[in-house]
């Protein structure tokens, strides 16, 4: 998807519901035509909320602070600018140590200017990175790009913070699956699942 230029957004009810309803989007971009084309699309299940305090429950345990966090500075890396500039993101875990990936991340970057993001917009502009938290791969030798995003999600977060607990496994044949819990820092949230495309990078020339 393109960084900059036009964008449109489309968007339907798919199933109305009184206590569930399908809804769709679609972003377009302009393609090398100048015509607008899909680049992105999207579908949610919205529930109709009532209130269950007396059994609100959240089985998965917090992750450890961010004061024990650290900064891997990713921003400092010969990378052209990109998605990780627009992250505040300090690691619970050490890159590929045994067990699931640990990380706090903050979005720094509204996704539309001038207009601060609502605490789900937060949760969905962070929720992408489980796969590399979760990763058991050298970054230098593979590539693991993740094919769709599928996030549940049973509480609104809270503050500006995301937590996001993640491990990837691999078949044989290049093809891997992602699945995490998010948080913010009173408890788990939701939780992800990603199918993962793995290739072995081509050397340098």
């Amino acid at each position: 998807m393109p960084a900059e230029g036009d964008l449109w957004v489309r968007s339907q009810v798919q199933r109305p519901g009184k206590q569930i309803e399908l809804v769709s989007a679609e972003m377009l971009a302009p393609g090398p035509d100048g015509a607008p084309r899909p680049v992105a699309r999207a579908t949610g299940w919205r529930l109709q909320h009532q209130d269950t305090e007396e059994l609100a429950h959240a089985a998965a345990p917090l992750p450890r602070p961010r004061a024990e966090a650290y900064d891997r500075n990713l921003k400092a890396k010969d990378w052209d600018r990109n998605y990780v500039h627009s992250l505040e993101w300090l690691w619970l875990t050490e890159p590929l140590s045994e067990g699931p990936g640990e990380s706090w991340i903050n979005p720094t970057v509204d996704l539309v200017n001038g207009e601060p993001m609502t605490q789900l917009e937060r949760l969905f502009a962070v929720a992408d990175c489980a796969n590399g938290i979760g990763s058991k791969l050298d970054i230098t030798k593979w590539t693991f790009l993740n094919t769709d995003l599928a996030v549940h999600v049973f509480r609104v977060p809270d503050g500006d913070w995301i937590g996001i607990r993640a491990e990837t496994s691999y078949g044989p044949d290049g093809i891997g699956t992602t699945i995490g819990t998010l948080f913010d820092e009173q408890g788990a949230v939701g939780a992800i699942q990603q199918s993962v495309l793995v290739r072995r990078r081509p050397p340098r020339a």
